[in-house]
């Protein structure tokens, strides 16, 4: 599968800040554009909106929506016409909500995992009656736990990993190890069956360098109970050349099948180099 390249942007409080860094991120050849769901940032489907305005190639995306926030009949409203609006190239990614902080600030109860996972189903199960007559733009779901990635087997295109473990609070994390991804996106595809979603690796950090052991020691703080070189071996830090980088990303493809890669904002010019190198 050809490779596809986002950046998850923070929408700017300024809107012509935020026109400028969707129109360059077009520029630098990311294909997709996304914005995360998190109080304290603007809302998410407006700032795509925006988005669609100013750039004319690249696909819109929501990464993700918290859906625990949303009645779902009025997250279906919210999605169809954002859909219209972006004249079909929104691609819709949907989360449980996963920091208790968040849902504090907000006033509102911070459900268990499970009940914010039977929301989700709730939630996608309003969507495709919505869409039942229509075509519904492509559904991204991810995670790493199993009932999270059974449903996104079932029902998204787009199968997000982060490669990431939150406490239950959301607000601490550690990164899982080749041997779990390996499993975890064996579970996916058994879990799929006939179905072939494409898989989404979201990068946390890039670090374009000749100094690969000072590049490694920089990623440390990122999970310290795993030492640089096995941090360096991950697929969602990316430490080396642009060419190592290139050819890292191609081995994850072959050996997991992460063929959409997702950078954070901060490396967004950084990892440009990269992409120049896959084209």
């Amino acid at each position: 599968m050809e490779f596809r390249f986002g950046v998850n942007m923070l929408a700017s409080d300024e809107r012509t800040r935020w026109l400028d860094k969707c129109r360059k991120a077009e520029d630098l050849g990311f294909d997709v554009v996304a914005t995360p769901d998190h109080l304290g940032m603007p809302a998410p489907f407006p700032s795509l909106v925006a988005a669609a305005g100013a750039t004319e190639r690249v696909r819109l995306t929501t990464f993700v929506v918290n859906t625990a926030f949303y009645n779902p009949t009025l997250l279906a409203r919210e999605v169809d016409t954002t859909d219209l609006l972006l004249d079909g190239r929104l691609e819709l990614g949907l989360g449980t909500g996963y920091a208790r902080t968040e849902f504090d600030e907000a006033g509102l109860p911070f459900p268990g995992p499970g009940a914010r996972l039977d929301h989700l189903e709730r939630c996608l199960a309003v969507l495709r009656e919505h869409y039942r007559e229509r075509k519904r733009p492509p559904i991204v779901l991810g995670g790493q736990r199993d009932r999270m990635l059974r449903i996104a087997a079932r029902e998204a295109d787009v199968v997000g990993f982060t490669g990431a473990h939150f406490n239950r609070d959301g607000d601490k994390a550690s990164l899982a190890g080749l041997s779990e991804l390996d499993e975890r996106v064996a579970f996916v595809r058994t879990a799929a069956g006939d179905r072939d979603p494409e898989l989404n690796m979201l990068v946390q950090h890039v670090d374009i360098t000749d100094d690969r052991a000072a590049g490694l020691e920089r990623i440390r703080p990122y999970d310290e109970t795993k030492s640089a070189e096995e941090l360096g071996e991950l697929p969602m830090l990316l430490v080396g050349t642009a060419g190592e980088i290139a050819d890292r990303l191609r081995a994850h493809r072959e050996r997991f099948g992460f063929s959409y890669i997702t950078v954070m904002e901060k490396d967004m010019d950084t990892f440009a180099s990269v992409i120049d190198q896959l084209r």
